[in-house]
């Protein structure tokens, strides 16, 4: 294998890590974690560490007998994101119910 051909597959390996990590810099900067499994795929707002009125907590106690958490503007009125993903088929070799 020549130089350039192996400097070549270096680069193309290295890509997804490159992907990976802009992704994750980019879920950082917008305050958003990702949840991922078979069915779905959800960017879920957080709270902003910089925000006055929290401070990064989320929210806040209200007081009374029974006390709640008040959440707060910065994540609570951001939407989520949900993406769907294709429904698996069942093996063709296990019985049905």
């Amino acid at each position: 294998m020549t130089g350039r051909r192996l400097r070549a597959a270096l680069l193309l390996a290295a890509l997804p890590a490159a992907a990976a990590g802009a992704v994750a810099v980019a879920l950082r900067a917008g305050h958003r974690r990702l949840y991922a499994d078979r069915h779905r795929i959800k960017l879920m707002p957080q709270p902003r560490r910089s925000c006055p009125d929290c401070r990064g907590d989320g929210g806040w106690w209200a007081g009374g007998a029974n006390p709640e958490m008040e959440a707060c503007g910065c994540w609570a009125n951001r939407p989520a994101w949900r993406l769907r993903l294709l429904p698996v088929p069942a093996w063709p070799d296990e019985p049905s119910f």
